[in-house]
């Protein structure tokens, strides 16, 4: 079992930036596969990008590509997602999420972090 607490979110002007982190605790962290993803009230959770347990893979969904980074720190056991020229419709809770597999679907990923609230509104 491995245990994920996301943190960095907050309330942020269009435009603007935020990093939000992962932190793992439990089972290697290296081990896994670390998805991001998020969900708005009354919509299905999406996917927003993954990275592979080394680091050197790395997806993105369409509509964050070019604004949005995941990174991973595996001996800090944090995953990082950067995300820069926020956009209103960015708001939702984001969630990172743990897996042998680094795939587009939620349903790959076992273990999940609480989320975080990201607010984008001038």
């Amino acid at each position: 079992q491995v245990q994920l607490v996301e943190s960095g979110g907050g309330l942020v002007q269009p435009g603007g930036s935020l990093r939000l982190s992962c932190a793992a605790s439990g089972r290697t962290f290296s081990n896994y596969a670390v998805g991001w993803f998020r969900q708005v009230p009354g919509k299905e959770r999406e996917f927003v990008g993954a990275i592979s347990w080394r680091g050197s893979t790395t997806y993105y969904a369409d509509s964050v590509k070019g604004r949005f980074t995941i990174s991973r720190d595996n001996a800090k056991n944090t995953s990082y997602l950067q995300m820069n020229s926020l956009k209103p419709e960015d708001t939702a809770v984001y969630y990172c999420a743990a897996g042998l597999f680094v795939t587009y679907y939620r349903d790959t990923y076992p273990h999940w972090g609480q989320g975080t609230q990201v607010t984008v509104s001038s």
